[in-house]
């Protein structure tokens, strides 16, 4: 079997968000960019997965709106 996990990032939980001046978004130029906390979750669940034999391989699925060189450090980072 084959686990699909879906990863993004995301403003980093510990940065102060803030709204731009014409409040039509938010601010995202300068600022930290992370792993969605929720999706480490599932990554972390998929290797543990795949260690208990429960499945045998992991798809990561990386949307490539964003720059995603940063993301998939960290992702490789969590398989190995």
């Amino acid at each position: 079997m084959k686990a699909l996990v879906c990863v993004k990032r995301v403003i980093d939980y510990n940065v102060k968000i803030r709204v731009k001046p014409d409040k039509s978004g938010v601010e995202k130029d300068n600022v930290k960019m992370s792993m969605n906390p929720f999706d480490e979750i599932a990554v972390e669940e998929a290797v543990k997965c795949k260690e208990g034999g429960k499945i045998n391989e992991i798809i990561i699925f990386l949307p490539m709106i964003y720059s995603p060189n940063s993301l998939c450090r960290d992702v490789i980072a969590f398989l190995h």
